[in-house]
């Protein structure tokens, strides 16, 4: 069990660096010495991203639209249209999951429903090709059950969720954010986060914007099912609710409101189901002059004018293409 405790500064100041192992070094470099090659041409190399959008394409109603083809979609980084080089329809793509659950007592009210509504969303989302990574926050984040296709490590991992006094909300969207910039870059995969919580960051350390930034590095969509304290509670702060809102528009995911504990099984279910029926849309960044905006902003749409006025279409703002 991984557990962090962040510091007032430090993700202000010093970003969490991983360096790659050194390579061996020869004990007798003489000895494996080869003869200068003076007159070869030197290699050009240009490095190529593909960048994977995943689209959720619903009607006027808020019903998923299924069906479509690559065809009917553009593009565009930039304002410049781009060529789709990978397309999946009603996606059957890989996922990588967080699934961070908020243990402050504002939120852990009804234990047993929540962990049940929990371990039913585990049992039926995750397949054969996707993993999944479980976290608890409060006073600190706390990686539980790492990536994992282990429905039971999962569901034992649930068992283990502590409670706490304070809400490190932004520490652990920066950290979750971070675990899963380290998965699998497989064609088509697409980054998940789905947060459990009342939406009051009271940590104060991680700020809003250093999470977001964190999420669109990693190309993650956030899915927040937030706890609504009480209902009718005028002097009710609204603030992380706002924060958590804009999260999920700026990265593609959805947020649901869940007022009662017996509701929280449906909110999964919600994600589920919108994790289903999303197209995955692929095209290789284009090469940026250096000097840039290390963020790119990104528009997909439909090309038919019909479809433009039926359809309303739900993906990432963009992400950064800097290399970081």
């Amino acid at each position: 069990m991984l557990v962090w405790v962040l510091g007032a500064s430090l993700l202000a100041q010093a970003p969490i660096v991983r360096r790659p192992p050194m390579k061996p070094v020869d004990p007798d470099p003489d000895s494996q010495q080869q003869p200068a090659q003076q007159d070869q041409v030197p290699t050009i190399r240009v490095e190529t991203r593909l960048v994977n959008v995943a689209v959720n394409v619903v009607d006027k109603t808020g019903a998923p639209v299924g069906g479509l083809q690559k065809d009917d979609f553009e593009i565009l980084e930039d304002g410049r249209a781009q060529k789709i080089a990978y397309f999946e329809r009603e996606s059957s793509t890989p996922l990588s999951i967080v699934l961070a659950i908020d243990g402050s007592q504002s939120v852990l009210r009804n234990e047993r429903l929540e962990k049940n509504a929990a371990k039913h969303f585990v049992n039926a989302l995750l397949r054969d090709q996707d993993e999944l990574d479980l976290m608890d926050f409060s006073d600190t984040v706390r990686e539980i059950v790492p990536f994992t296709n282990s429905k039971k490590r999962i569901e034992s991992g649930l068992n283990e969720i502590q409670r706490g006094d304070a809400t490190a909300l932004f520490d652990a969207i920066y950290l979750a954010s971070d675990r899963l910039a380290e998965t699998r870059t497989d064609a088509g995969r697409r980054r998940v986060l789905v947060l459990i919580t009342d939406g009051e960051d009271t940590a104060k350390r991680s700020r809003y914007g250093q999470a977001l930034e964190q999420a669109q590095r990693a190309g993650a969509m956030i899915y927040s099912i937030i706890i609504v304290p009480i209902a009718a509670d005028a002097g009710r702060s609204t603030g992380g609710e706002h924060a958590l809102i804009q999260l999920a528009q700026d990265t593609g995911g959805r947020y649901y409101y869940v007022e009662d504990p017996k509701d929280l099984e449906p909110a999964f279910a919600r994600v589920s189901d919108d994790l289903r029926t999303q197209y995955v849309l692929g095209y290789y960044a284009p090469q940026k002059e250096k000097g840039g905006s290390a963020f790119r902003s990104i528009r997909a749409r439909m090309k038919d004018p019909e479809m433009k006025q039926k359809y309303e279409l739900r993906y990432r703002s963009g992400y950064y293409g800097d290399g970081k």
